[in-house]
């Protein structure tokens, strides 16, 4: 298979594609676009989609290889996602926390003035200068297109059930530190999020309205990525470090990935990972064609695979320099 992966690089991008011959060519792209998010468009994988600090909206039709400005220029967009259900519905968000909404492919954007209203307590971020909290992920049901669920770093996960009209304030049990959050790619019950508070980790089984953390198994709770089975909406994982500073250091992350079955007790992943894993896992990927399969991008660019679940890993032959927020693949 063509396996192309794209990943936030510093100020720029790193695109690895392996050919027919089975090598891999990576080559950096972007320079000094401050690339901050990547997404796919799920109706077609050619089309991926960039949010940039400053440059607004990037949009590339052949796979990465190719950009062109999309609008929201002078905005610094931390989090874009598409709609499986709706063709052309698009969901932005960005720093300082304002989410904005396209329905047709991001040729034109509206903010949701209601999002502004939703209550604000405990929003900061040390993460970033000036401490501003913003928007980290956004997550848009597989099912319901009116459903979206919106993650600040720090803050909150608040929740819209009409198509962003109208903001249901931060939910019972989600994470208020979230680094990540996403829809299971086709039950719109199914919801994950990796964060920097509680847990490290919580799901949601209810479309994103109420949420549970489960710390049986867990040694450590600064959670970032956080995914779950294509096939097994049960199945899920999530990387987790000792805190911050060991997640973000340059080689001493102390990681593990775990995987919980069902919200049952969690399992440290090994099978020829390293353990513990030096550098932070920033992605989790699954692949909806495949499932077991499972792919951890980790912050010094190395790329390792599972195809039975996590029981058993590989390294990938190719390294992407960094992967410093987001990583895609196609």
């Amino acid at each position: 298979m063509n396996r192309i992966f794209i990943s936030t690089n510093g100020d720029r991008i790193a695109r690895a594609e392996c050919g027919a011959n089975g090598q891999w060519s990576v080559e950096v792209l972007l320079e000094g676009a401050h690339v901050r998010c990547l997404a796919v468009d799920p109706h077609n994988p050619n089309v991926v989609y960039a949010g940039t600090q400053g440059r607004g909206l990037l949009r590339s039709e052949d796979k990465g290889k190719t950009w062109h400005p999309l609008g929201m220029d002078g905005h610094v967009i931390k989090a874009v996602a598409i709609s499986p259900v709706e063709s052309g519905l698009m969901v932005a968000g960005t720093r300082p926390a304002r989410v904005f909404i396209s329905r047709d492919g991001g040729g034109s954007w509206t903010e949701s003035v209601s999002f502004k209203k939703t209550r604000r307590f405990f929003w900061f971020s040390p993460a970033e200068k000036p401490f501003t909290a913003y928007v980290q992920g956004v997550a848009l049901s597989p099912t319901n297109p009116d459903v979206i669920v919106v993650g600040i770093e720090l803050g909150s996960v608040v929740r819209s059930t009409d198509g962003g009209k109208t903001w249901q304030s931060h939910r019972s049990g989600a994470l208020r530190d979230c680094h990540s959050i996403t829809f299971h790619a086709t039950n719109g019950d199914w919801v994950y999020e990796g964060g920097g508070t509680g847990a490290g980790a919580a799901f949601s089984r209810d479309a994103g309205n109420t949420w549970t953390q489960s710390r049986q198994g867990l040694d450590r709770h600064y959670g970032w990525a956080s995914a779950a089975d294509p096939a097994r909406p049960e199945v899920m994982y999530v990387s987790l470090s000792p805190g911050p500073m060991k997640a973000h250091s340059a080689d001493n992350a102390q990681a593990y990935i775990f995987r919980s079955i069902g919200g049952s007790t969690w399992e440290k992943l090994s099978g020829g990972l390293p353990q513990p894993l030096n550098y932070m896992p920033y992605a989790l990927l699954t692949d909806s064609d495949a499932p077991g399969h499972l792919y951890a991008g980790l912050s010094n660019g190395d790329i390792w695979h599972t195809a039975d679940y996590g029981d058993n890993w590989q390294q990938l032959s190719l390294n992407l320099g960094n992967i410093s927020t987001s990583m895609i693949m196609l």
